[in-house]
């Protein structure tokens, strides 16, 4: 069998393996949700040890699906759900608690105690970040706080943490038996616990988050030709192989979407929605609302970074019409119903469900539903949910404009939703450019599997990758100016309904 890269895409809702050859191509795949565990309102929690069950059977069945064994398998990358945190024992591999997954909201609290020295904005100049819910290092704090014996286990070193792809690594490399404790520098720089200039740990932010370096991972490069370390022969691969990529999944989509150039923009579609801009090796300052992150480090090179707006609720959106209002049966379904329906019917969706991410940053907002007459529909209800993400989008790459000074032509789009051609249309007539779809869409797989094999000289540059690139569809405004301005102007009044709804 021709030699391949494999890529490990650890997500929100569900793990995948997929086997990329030279070209770029999905040679086989394999794919396996997980559940999803809400023990209070706002809490979202995950089971590290079901996920990793599930890591080791998806690894399998792809290497199933395409008669190949680790000799086919020249490197591993890992891609993640980013900020979603677990801490285990590091003799025995078990969990001290459930993983708290991005969206979870507990660590309010924390946040608002730690910003009362300095603001939300307290260490946005060191790691790029504001003080929120969504980011790892409060995660810790709450479990240190929260879990008996755990904040001793972590002084002693037996304490691990991790994002997902660090447990990933660790349990890849030989577990309790001498595993990996590493992270790439795109996950590290969502822990709000590193420094964005230095790359380390930021001694003041443990110390005034009360962390112990101790059970921090070692931070290295996105792609490194040194590797991690190597799977296990007794290990799902069945055989030894270098684990030497990763990326946090939305680093890895603008890798994987070939955005090297400063200027260039993705956008990627899943249960959030995440719109990343490379600014190249300048470290740009967020003056709208947006984050500072890594984008990514090759080697040795210098880091190159990126501003990003980050949507909590999107696709989750539909899965909620679905699941909790059971409107539709199952995800595609929305688009037909959203198509009997020429408008939204004059209401509006505002899914902050766990608060407003970019560029609002508040906790406080909850969802709404606004504009609601006799006349709405459940196709009303539909189409509103679909131009949700559009508006949030908008919102995001409006503040995008003023930080960066950068007017996007194109934006290249990706994830599970980018299959729903009237969202696709309804943003490109509301950001007023074109959309580009790749013939590849597993962008983010993509980008953990480029930056593995790069490592191992699977492939040698980046003019490599950017030949792999290609466009599936492209969609183009057909709005008119008056009729965009005039529907932007009632999501921004839905969006203030949406604040101040919690109140302490």
């Amino acid at each position: 069998m021709e030699k391949v890269v494999a890529a490990l895409d650890q997500g929100t809702t569900s793990t995948r393996c997929l086997l990329v050859n030279h070209g770029g191509e999905v040679v086989a795949s394999h794919q396996i949700e997980h559940g999803q565990v809400y023990p209070k309102p706002g809490w979202v929690e995950h089971d590290p040890v079901e996920i990793w069950q599930k890591t080791q059977e998806v690894v399998r069945l792809a290497l199933e699906k395409a008669g190949a064994t680790a000799q086919a398998v020249a490197a591993v990358g890992i891609t993640n759900q980013r900020e979603t945190t677990v801490i285990w024992d590091r003799k025995t591999g078990e969990p001290f608690h459930p993983a708290i997954v991005w969206q979870d909201m507990r660590t309010d609290k924390i946040c608002r105690q730690l910003a009362e020295d300095g603001g939300q904005d307290r260490f946005r100049a060191r790691t790029g970040l504001p003080l929120a819910t969504y980011f790892s290092g409060p995660k810790i704090r709450w479990l240190l706080n929260e879990v008996d014996g755990l904040r001793a286990a972590a002084e002693r070193g037996d304490a691990l943490f991790g994002n997902m792809d660090t447990w990933l690594i660790w349990n890849l490399t030989g577990g309790p038996d001498g595993g990996a404790h590493v992270t790439d520098v795109t996950n590290a720089s969502r822990t709000q616990l590193m420094n964005l200039e230095t790359l380390h740990w930021d001694p003041e932010i443990l110390s005034i988050m009360k962390i112990p370096e101790a059970m921090l991972p070692e931070i290295r490069p996105s792609s490194d030709p040194n590797s991690y370390g190597s799977t296990r022969a007794d290990g799902p691969f069945g055989g030894v192989v270098p684990v030497c990529g990763d990326l946090g999944d939305q680093q890895a989509a603008l890798y994987g979407q070939t955005c090297f150039a400063s200027g260039e923009a993705k956008n990627t579609y899943g249960t959030g929605c995440f719109l990343l801009m490379n600014t190249g090796e300048e470290i740009v300052a967020s003056r709208s609302g947006l984050l500072t992150t890594v984008a990514y480090q090759i080697g040795e090179r210098a880091p190159v970074y990126a501003l990003e707006g980050s949507v909590a609720i999107a696709g989750a959106l539909v899965q909620w019409l679905r699941d909790n209002l059971q409107l539709i049966s199952s995800a595609p379904e929305v688009e037909a119903l959203a198509r009997n329906t020429e408008d939204n019917g004059g209401m509006y969706l505002v899914p902050a469900f766990s608060g407003l991410f970019a560029p609002h940053w508040r906790s406080d907002a909850r969802g709404v539903m606004v504009g609601l007459t006799r006349f709405i529909r459940k196709e009303h209800v539909a189409r509103a949910s679909l131009e949700a993400t559009a508006y949030q989008t908008k919102d995001v790459l409006d503040a995008m404009r003023k930080d960066s000074n950068v007017e996007l032509t194109a934006l290249k789009v990706d994830g599970g939703m980018v299959v729903n051609e009237l969202l696709m249309q309804f943003q490109s007539d509301m950001l007023d450019v074109r959309v580009v779809r790749p013939k590849v869409n597993e962008t983010t797989s993509l980008g953990a599997a480029y930056a593995a094999g790069l490592a191992v000289g699977f492939w040698t540059s980046e003019d490599e990758l950017r030949d792999n690139w290609a466009v599936d569809k492209e969609w183009a405004p057909k709005m008119a100016a008056d009729e965009r301005a005039r529907l932007y102007s009632g999501w921004e009044k839905a969006v203030e309904r949406t604040l101040g709804w919690v109140e302490e």
